[in-house]
């Protein structure tokens, strides 16, 4: 039998991955750049043994169904291939997340699964590598390998589309994210299905591509320079941009409620008030507002007038991919 275990953390991408131009390697259509958090983490276990006839999935200890199963053989064949082992597994994934958040996460789930199977395989691959294998489960996923600013560079093949981490002399120490949740019921259009529709029928998409470049090199700028309003700004301005691709699609829709357009409504008001704070908003409703350390038990006061406590989570920034010693089975 062969196990491992491992933790990783979720990721909110500042400057957004909007569209694969590879949907079997999972090749993004533009750079990306995120924030590693700590207020949500998912720890995985895998264990390989020949004595298991096919491979089973447990989800916050509820075992899946055969299309969620699916999705997790297919990585694992990844695994097994890289590693000469072609035994069946049982997958445990826990997350972790404060009481009614109502997030799931791919990327910290491929991510921590990747890491996993790594340790049972023996794989001992490089940070890069394993990067590289959690994109193939969940593209946001190759960033959760990291802490802190991530930046995944979209390459043009499997070799090259990996994440690394951006230099920031630990500036994200100083920040926070808070989080708006507005709900957690299933999305009408998944995030991979409205990726998708955007790319081949936007017709805004081929001007998101040439800002997302633009918005990339703003961001990396900033993070340099430790210059806040320039990464809120651009942070805010290419969420945006890309929720816009959607309104132009074919048909169009929208991950927006009325809820988060007041979400939105309100950081846009405390800013004009003085309040340094900017939002983002992934395939989703939900919103999460970047601020500085120093500033957010003030904003988070400030939302509470408008949003119950149970909605609001309060984030800093988290680490990287952490090995865990398996439980011994009793």
């Amino acid at each position: 039998m062969h196990n491992g275990k491992a933790r990783a953390f979720t990721n909110i991408a500042l400057i957004k991955y909007w569209g694969k131009k590879d949907q079997q390697l999972i090749l993004p259509m533009n750079n990306s750049l995120s924030l590693t958090l700590d207020a949500f983490y998912t720890e995985t276990s895998v264990s390989f043994s020949k004595d298991y006839s096919h491979d089973t999935f447990y989800l916050d200890d509820q075992l899946q169904n055969e299309k969620a199963t699916q999705k997790i053989s297919h990585f694992l064949d990844l695994a097994r291939k890289q590693a000469g082992v072609f035994e069946h597994a049982i997958v445990r994934s826990q997350n972790f997340v404060p009481t009614a958040a109502g997030l799931a996460s791919s990327a910290s789930g491929l991510a921590a699964l990747a890491g996993a199977c790594n340790v049972a395989l023996g794989l001992n691959l490089t940070t890069k590598n394993l990067s590289r294998l959690a994109r193939r489960g969940s593209g946001s996923a190759c960033r959760s390998v990291y802490g802190g600013f991530v930046e995944w560079e979209k390459g043009n093949s499997d070799q090259t589309s990996y994440a690394s981490p951006v230099a920031s002399h630990h500036w994200e120490d100083d920040l926070a994210m808070i989080f708006i949740l507005i709900n957690d019921k299933t999305k009408d259009v998944s995030s991979r299905n409205g990726m998708q529709r955007t790319v081949d029928t936007s017709l805004y998409y081929n001007d998101w591509l040439k800002a997302a470049n633009i918005d990339i090199e703003k961001a990396r700028t900033a993070i340099a320079n430790q210059d806040f309003q320039a990464l809120g700004e651009v942070t805010e301005a290419n969420c945006l941009k890309m929720h816009a691709t959607t309104l132009a699609a074919n048909p169009p829709f929208t991950y927006w409620t009325p809820d988060s357009l007041k979400a939105m409504n309100k950081v846009q008001a405390m800013r004009q008030a003085g309040q340094n704070c900017y939002f983002t908003m992934d395939a989703g409703p939900n919103v999460k507002i970047l601020c500085q350390k120093k500033d957010s038990e003030t904003i988070y006061r400030e939302l509470q007038k408008d949003f119950p406590s149970h909605q609001l989570i309060m984030a800093h920034a988290g680490k990287g991919i952490e090995t865990l010693e398996m439980e011994v089975a009793k």
